[in-house]
């Protein structure tokens, strides 16, 4: 009995990898032309369709082993082209549908019972459902990770540290400091203040937008780590409001020099950097 269904399945399997070149190329899709990636989706295509139709003499856990594979190149592929996930998803049901069909049919010709028809078709829509789960989980965890890599990328950019002379260095602060931001200012100013052997670092904060208890907090705690690696801080770019800002938060800057340009400040820690020399 388990023989003759073997046989059966055989014959499913055979009809569709006798018709999946003809299955993938029926499903042209506009917007994979349009990003010129035609020919691998069309790979990932026939990938999925081999899949499906080896899958059905598989047991499940070696068909679910195989499926995730696909699903997380399908992902890969779909995140470096900026593709949306609803195009693989599309594409796992459209085949859901044509291959169901196929089965339907094979079933009808080779006398399946009710019971072996349900099974078969039971099995390939766990088949089915295991590539919808494993593209999408693989898809949310790819785009995850590109978004957290641009992130870093931005958040390095808008913290450099800029090297003026073998002992002055430059922050340039650009833009509000949350929590995250203000973190890595720490690590950055840290690591470079110690790697370029700086002996004084100006902060400029001509374009911070505003200045808060919590942003003060950060930028007093950076300070201090910098003080603790012998490096002398100058704050520069504190605008009017800024400082009638801190004033009124009761925000102090007592024992670090300021000024409101950062001319004032590059100017100031020439001379007394000459005058150690």
């Amino acid at each position: 009995m388990l023989y003759r269904q073997q046989e059966k399945l055989h014959v499913i399997r055979e009809n569709i990898l006798q018709r999946k070149e003809e299955l993938a190329e029926n499903k042209r899709e506009d917007l994979a032309d349009s990003h010129n990636i035609y020919t691998e989706l069309t790979t990932f295509r026939l990938e999925l369709l081999t899949t499906y139709a080896n899958s059905l003499l598989m047991e499940k856990e070696e068909a679910r082993e195989v499926i995730e594979q696909w699903g997380n190149n399908m992902a890969n592929l779909l995140v470096n082209h900026g593709l949306p996930l609803n195009l693989a998803l599309e594409e796992i049901s459209y085949y859901r549908d044509v291959i169901g069909e196929i089965i339907k049919e094979e079933a009808k010709n080779n006398n399946f019972s009710l019971d072996d028809f349900y099974q078969v078709i039971s099995h390939f829509n766990v088949i089915v459902d295991n590539a919808v789960q494993f593209v999408s989980k693989s898809y949310v965890k790819d785009y995850t990770e590109k978004i957290n890599y641009a992130q870093y990328a931005i958040d390095e950019l808008s913290v450099p540290v800029v090297r003026m002379t073998e002992e002055i260095g430059i922050l340039p602060l650009v833009g509000d400091l949350d929590t995250k931001r203000a973190q890595y200012l720490m690590e950055s100013a840290l690591e470079k203040g110690s790697q370029y052997r700086l002996k004084w670092l100006i902060i400029d904060l001509s374009a911070v937008p505003i200045i808060d208890t919590m942003v003060a907090d950060q930028l007093f705690k950076v300070i201090a780590g910098l003080q603790l690696l012998g490096i002398k801080v100058v704050i520069s770019g504190i605008r009017p409001e800024i400082a009638q800002t801190m004033v009124n938060l009761g925000i102090k800057v007592e024992g670090i020099r300021s000024f409101s340009s950062l001319h004032q400040a590059v100017k100031y820690t020439n001379l007394h950097t000459d005058s150690l020399m």
